[in-house]
């Protein structure tokens, strides 16, 4: 209970921090923080949790990489399901918190900075564009994550590899998609966008754990 606990309050800590810098400050009038700041931010959730609550559950915050993990022989198969269901329950509470305090001046929660793809992606990108761009980022992810944490590895740097990792990601895909990797993520904004949001969010939940599966895969023969 208490590695469960940990995923929930993890979770709503990346959701609430990631998406909250997105909706409430990336665009700010003269001060905004932009892609830059948003992907900082992601980035900077996942470094925290790391080092304040990896000990207790590994801080893997996001189904894809929980599922990544045990393919790779990493995770414990009992286990996968209570962190999953934890990661979605602390994300969509993270969602709801924020949809009270977005429309707390009276603005509408517009995208809510879920994710999509063709008219719902922020420049347009098509629905094979996006599905390349999430399975490239989470296999890319797993793989950052897996040789981090590897016991062969450097101790004490997981936690900054895998933050700087998610920073980089968001970096390169939030124009594509707005960058999901993660499904806990996407399912808590498509919620409470509801319409297109749910319609789409098939790719965000598929294809970041079929790139988190074959990265799983890759690792442990690569570190054979």
């Amino acid at each position: 209970m208490k590695k469960n606990l940990a995923e929930f309050i993890g979770t709503f800590w990346l959701v609430f921090g990631g998406c909250g810098s997105a909706m409430l400050a990336a665009g700010f009038p003269n001060v905004g923080i932009g892609l830059l700041g948003v992907s900082l931010a992601f980035g900077l959730t996942v470094v925290t949790i790391a080092y304040s609550l990896g000990h207790i559950s590994g801080a893997h915050l996001n189904p894809a990489v929980t599922i990544g993990l045990w393919m790779g022989g990493r995770f414990d198969a009992k286990g996968v399901l209570p962190y999953v269901i934890s990661q979605i329950a602390g994300g969509i509470l993270a969602a709801t918190v924020l949809y009270f305090i977005v429309t707390g001046n009276g603005s509408s929660i517009g995208n809510f900075a879920a994710n999509g793809y063709g008219e719902h992606s922020p420049a347009n990108y098509s629905l094979l564009a996006a599905i390349i761009t999430e399975f490239v980022m989470t296999f890319m992810f797993l793989i950052v994550i897996l040789g981090a944490t590897d016991e062969k590895a450097p101790k004490g740097f997981a936690g900054l590899a895998i933050g700087l990792a998610l920073t980089l990601i968001h970096l390169v895909s939030i124009p594509v998609t707005n960058t999901s990797v993660n499904p806990a993520r996407s399912i808590s904004q498509a919620l409470f966008v509801g319409d297109w949001a749910l319609a789409q969010l098939w790719v965000f939940i598929i294809v970041p754990v079929a790139g988190a599966i074959v990265a799983g895969i890759a690792y442990k023969e690569l570190a054979k």
